[in-house]
């Protein structure tokens, strides 16, 4: 690996993973070529868009990696350690899918490629399954430690997962790229509040380019959703305004996640569980509640958003009751 590639990898994945804590320990990593191509090619999404946005407080100046340069500035041992590395990160990917829990994919690339260089014998499938199987992340981190003898300090990982999520758009939360529905609408919701986004007006999840972080006011999150390509990574501009309809009261609404609840002022998106997610001007970022808190008041659809039959049946039949009264 060329001195010129090795050094631009260490300060990038520095900046990435933001947490000086782990500098020291990350940095011995990343020197490898190793964890250098995992990066470059397990988790595009993550390390190949953050390259080009890298700001000036990194010190990074004119960062520019291309894959193929990379790969051809290694030696032979060093691409063959690197194609098996690839080959990994393909594996879970795949796994992930085949498990139903493709949304983590990002996730369980990021822990491979942070922690598991001494991991011997690994399986795909088996370290899919332990995401598919554990109903949170502090599990999730037992559950790794004690199959693979690690010791992954659970609130480290959850610091490093936070910043690396939020210097991109999660590619694999999409469950139907081709429409605009609720289901996806949901996920967009849930990646915003695992990503950390903060509230700022006029924003839509953009990252703001003084302190890199993506933001989003209370309708721009809806709108976010609706302006974002997940073919082309980025935002347009089709819908500048959040146009919706209050369909009924709270207690009147179906259990189907993407649907919008109103409390007279601002929107928050149901994404399951008794649970909203809304950017909150007051609180400063995207953060989630139960419904049952009591300031929503009715719920509601979103032109532009396609939604399952049951929310039709649930508008008829409501639809059904005002004209008998």
């Amino acid at each position: 690996m060329s001195a010129t590639v090795a050094a631009a990898l260490k300060k990038a994945a520095v900046y990435i993973l933001g947490d000086e804590k782990k500098r020291g320990k990350l940095v011995t990593v990343v020197l490898s070529a190793a964890v250098g191509l995992l990066l470059l090619l397990c988790a595009p999404a993550v390390m190949l868009s953050s390259l080009g946005e890298v700001g000036e407080e990194a010190q990074v100046p004119e960062l520019h990696i291309n894959a193929d340069d990379f790969y051809s500035s290694l030696d032979s041992e060093s691409r063959q350690r690197l194609d098996d590395i690839r080959s990994a990160g393909n594996d879970i990917a795949n796994a992930m899918d085949e498990k139903g829990v493709k949304v983590q994919t990002i996730k369980a690339q990021l822990i491979y490629m942070s922690y598991f260089e001494d991991v011997q014998n690994f399986n795909a499938e088996s370290y899919a399954n332990l995401f598919a199987v554990a109903p949170n992340d502090s599990d999730l981190i037992a559950a790794i430690n004690s199959t693979y003898g690690l010791d992954i300090d659970y609130d480290e990982f959850v610091r490093t997962y936070t910043f690396v999520m939020n210097s991109t758009i999660n590619a694999f939360m999409f469950s139907d790229t081709s429409t605009k529905n609720c289901a996806d609408l949901a996920a967009w919701a849930d990646n915003a509040y695992i990503s950390g986004w903060g509230y700022m007006n006029g924003f839509i999840g953009e990252r703001n380019e003084t302190d890199r972080i993506r933001y989003a006011d209370n309708a721009g999150l809806v709108l976010g959703y609706l302006n974002y390509s997940p073919t082309d990574k980025k935002f347009d501009s089709a819908y500048s305004t959040l146009v919706y309809t209050e369909q009924g009261g709270i207690d009147t609404m179906p259990e189907v996640i993407g649907i919008g609840v109103f409390d007279g002022s601002q929107h928050g998106i149901y994404v399951g569980n008794g649970e909203v997610i809304f950017s909150s001007a007051d609180c400063g970022y995207v953060t989630k509640e139960p419904v049952s808190n009591g300031s929503w008041t009715s719920w509601c659809t979103y032109m532009g958003i396609e939604y399952p039959q049951d929310v039709e049946d649930a508008i008829e039949s409501l639809s059904g009751e005002s004209s008998s009264e």
